[in-house]
C-alpha cells in the first residue's frame, strides 16, 4: 500500500506546490492555495488495469514521413450550426469542451444531437441527472434512437469499465465537474479532480479515436470553471452564450485545432429543444411598420458567415454636467472614437449630448465594418431624420474620417441582396475589388464621413 500524499493547488490556475503559499507564482493571485489529497493508498496494478486501452487502439513510434496526410475523418451531425463551429463535423479522437451559463441549454443541445445520430453508438454519461430526468427531456425533444445509451455515474473507474463493454463511437460527459477519479482524494469539481478526470478522458479519446464531448460549468466571472490547463488539454473549446430574456443562443468557438476560431452558430430555444437558425439576418432585423430615426443596418461577418445586424442609436440633450455614453453589444471605446471623429471632421456637437447605442437581438459584435452603420445611426438620431430601411452599410471609419475598405465584401453584398435591400453603402476602396459582377442591389461607394452625411441627409 502506497502512502497517502497531499499537495497544495492554486484554485485559480492549478499551480501545484508542496507547501502552502500566500501568492501563486503562476497567476499572481493571493490566498488561492488549498490542500488536496492526491494519491490514495492503492495497488498499482489495479490503478492501471481499467485505464489501459491498448486492446482498443494501438500506439507506436512512427516517422513523420510514414504518416499519411489525409483529411481528418469526421462524423457529420444533422445540426448544420454545430458542424460549422466544429470546422465541418466531429473529428474522430477529438475532445471538445462546451461551457456556458446554467440553464442555457447545453445538456439539451447535446442530448438532442446524440439522439439524432441514429447510426452512431453514443454513450451519454450524466453526473447531474437521473435516467428518468434524461428520458423526460428526450421525450420532450421527440427523437428516439436504439444506439443511444445512458450511464448515470461519476466514478471514472466504473465509467471506463462500462465503456470497454459498450465500445461507443461517441461519448458525451455531462459534466466534467461532477466526475471523480478514485485515485485523487479531493471532492468532485476540485482542481486536481478536473485535471485527473480530463486527462483520463483525453487518453481514452486519443488511444481509441473516439470523440468525447465534455460539458463544463462556468464561474460567476464568466470563465470556464477549473484550471486553465483544462482548456489547453482539449482540442476545441465552445462557449454557449445567450440572454435568459431572449430565445436565441449563440455557440461560439474559442479554440479549435481542426478549423477556424471565428465561427458562430445561432440557435433558438423552443419547447422541443434547440432549433438551428439557418438565416440569422432575418431574426436580427426588427420588422417595422414605420420608419424611425437612429436605426441603420450593418452588413457584418462572423467567421465565414455574413450577418445583417440592426444598430440603434439615441442622441439626446444632456441634462447632467457629464454626457452619458451607454452601449449594449458594442465597444464603448470604439463609440468614443467615432464620436470624436464626427466632432472633429463633421462639426457635430456630441460633447453636449447623451449617446446610447444598442445592437438589436442581444448579440455582441466585434467586426469593425459595423462602424459605418453606427455613424449613420448616430447622425440619423442627431438630425431626427430616418434612414431608408432598404439601405445597409459596410465600412470601417478611420481617425481622419475616411471610410476604409473591409474584407469579404462580395459575401456581404450577396447577403444584403438576398434579403431584398436596395442599396449598400461601402468604401470607395472596396469598389475596385468588386470587378465587373452585376448585382441586383445598387452599390454606393463613399470615401469620407462628410460624403455620407451629404448622401443621407
Amino acid at each position: 500500500m502506497s502512502k497517502t500524499k497531499s499537495a497544495f493547488f492554486c484554485q485559480s490556475c492549478g499551480y501545484e506546490s508542496a507547501k502552502w503559499l500566500g501568492k501563486c507564482p503562476g497567476c499572481n493571485s493571493w490566498n488561492t492555495f488549498a490542500e488536496e489529497v492526491i494519491v490514495k493508498g492503492s495497488d498499482k496494478k489495479e490503478k492501471d488495469d481499467w485505464r489501459d486501452f491498448s486492446g482498443l487502439g494501438k500506439q507506436k513510434t512512427i516517422s513523420i514521413n510514414d504518416v499519411s496526410s489525409a483529411e481528418e475523418k469526421r462524423i457529420l451531425t444533422t445540426d448544420a450550426e454545430l458542424n460549422r463551429v466544429l470546422g465541418g463535423g466531429i473529428v474522430l479522437g477529438s475532445i471538445v469542451l462546451v461551457a456556458g451559463e446554467p440553464g442555457i441549454g447545453k445538456s439539451t443541445l447535446f442530448l438532442q444531437n446524440g439522439l439524432q445520430l441514429g447510426d452512431v453508438v453514443t454513450l451519454y454519461i450524466s453526473g447531474e441527472e437521473s435516467e428518468q430526468q434524461i428520458k423526460m427531456r428526450a421525450d420532450r425533444i421527440g427523437v428516439g434512437s436504439d444506439n443511444f445509451y445512458i450511464l448515470t455515474e461519476t466514478n471514472t473507474q466504473t465509467i471506463f469499465q462500462e465503456i470497454k463493454k459498450l465500445k461507443p463511437q461517441l461519448v458525451i460527459v455531462d459534466s466534467i465537474q461532477t466526475l471523480q477519479s478514485p485515485f485523487v482524494e479531493s471532492g468532485p469539481g476540485s482542481i486536481s479532480q478536473i485535471r485527473e478526470t480530463a486527462g483520463e478522458l483525453q487518453r481514452f479519446a486519443k488511444e481509441t479515436s473516439t470523440p468525447v464531448f465534455l460539458i463544463g460549468h462556468i464561474t460567476k466571472d464568466g470563465a470556464i470553471a477549473g484550471p486553465k490547463i483544462l482548456e489547453h488539454m482539449v482540442d476545441t473549446v465552445l462557449q454557449f452564450e445567450g440572454d435568459q430574456h431572449y430565445a436565441y443562443r449563440i455557440l461560439r468557438t474559442l479554440k479549435n485545432r481542426f478549423g477556424s476560431t471565428s465561427e458562430l452558430g445561432i440557435y433558438e430555444m423552443t419547447g422541443t429543444g434547440m432549433r438551428a437558425v439557418s438565416n440569422p439576418s432575418e431574426i436580427l432585423i426588427t420588422q417595422k411598420e414605420e420608419q424611425l430615426s437612429g436605426i441603420a443596418i450593418a452588413a457584418t461577418m462572423e467567421g465565414m458567415r455574413p450577418l445583417l445586424i440592426e444598430g440603434q442609436a439615441l442622441v439626446t440633450q444632456s441634462v447632467y454636467g457629464t454626457p452619458q455614453r451607454t452601449v449594449s453589444g458594442f465597444d464603448l471605446r470604439r463609440l468614443q472614437l467615432l464620436l470624436a471623429v464626427l466632432e472633429k471632421r463633421g462639426g457635430f456637437h456630441f460633447g453636449v449630448k447623451d449617446v446610447f447605442i444598442n445592437i438589436a437581438g442581444g448579440i455582441k459584435v466585434e467586426d469593425p465594418s459595423i462602424d459605418l452603420a453606427i455613424v449613420s445611426a448616430l447622425l440619423s438620431s442627431y438630425e431626427d431624420v430616418p434612414i431608408n430601411q432598404h439601405y445597409c452599410f459596410a465600412g470601417e471609419v478611420g481617425l481622419s474620417g475616411e471610410i476604409r475598405a473591409v474584407n469579404r465584401i462580395e459575401q456581404r453584398i450577396a447577403e444584403a441582396e438576398k434579403l431584398g435591400f436596395e442599396k449598400i453603402i461601402l468604401s470607395k476602396y472596396n469598389s475596385k475589388s468588386l470587378g465587373k459582377i452585376k448585382h441586383n442591389i445598387e452599390v454606393v461607394p463613399l470615401s469620407k464621413v462628410e460624403e455620407l452625411y451629404q448622401y443621407l441627409f
